[in-house]
């Protein structure tokens, strides 16, 4: 659970603002955004092979250069 205390004289946009940087460095907001509609089982999974293939790529191409 993300905590946000006020710092000396800090307004509350600018706590906001922090709330809203730690809530998107955890991933919430990617997160919220997923879950926001059902994806089925073979959806999730290709995705996820997707995201795998990407990054094997992603790794690949370092060893090149």
């Amino acid at each position: 659970m993300i905590k946000v205390r006020p710092r000396g004289n800090e307004s509350i946009q600018q706590m906001i603002k922090r709330f809203k940087r730690l809530c998107q460095r955890e991933g919430l907001t990617r997160d919220m955004k997923r879950h926001s509609y059902y994806e089925k089982p073979s959806e999730r999974r290709r995705r996820q092979s997707r995201k795998s293939v990407r990054k094997v790529e992603k790794d690949q191409e370092g060893f090149r250069n």
